[in-house]
């Protein structure tokens, strides 16, 4: 009896905290393989981006027109910046130019 409380007690927090990651995860940029993914996203306005490196050297998030920039983000670190007004913001990896993504805004 008391596992089987146990296991519907674990069964609903797994629920009730799992609801809010997976709304973040949309709006989430993973840095891996010195590569941005997705490499386009798509967001409304007021929307909070996240980037996450989970490559074992670092890289920066830098707009090409001076909205946002990240410092250096080691394994493990992240970078959020809020989008506030419409349109295609193109970033790039300060340290690895060839990585290069957009944000679009709508």
């Amino acid at each position: 009896m008391i596992l089987r409380t146990l296991t519907y007690a674990l069964f609903a927090a797994t629920i009730l905290f799992s609801a809010p990651a997976m709304a973040d995860d949309a709006n989430t940029v993973t840095i891996k393989n010195f590569d941005y993914s997705p490499m386009a996203l798509t967001v409304s306005a007021g929307t909070t981006v996240t980037w996450h490196n989970l490559d074992g050297e670092p890289h920066t998030v830098v707009s090409v027109d001076g909205l946002f920039r990240s410092a250096a983000l080691d394994s493990g670190e992240s970078f959020t910046f809020t989008f506030t007004k419409s349109g295609t913001f193109k970033y790039v990896c300060s340290i690895h130019p060839k990585m290069v993504a957009t944000v679009t805004v709508k």
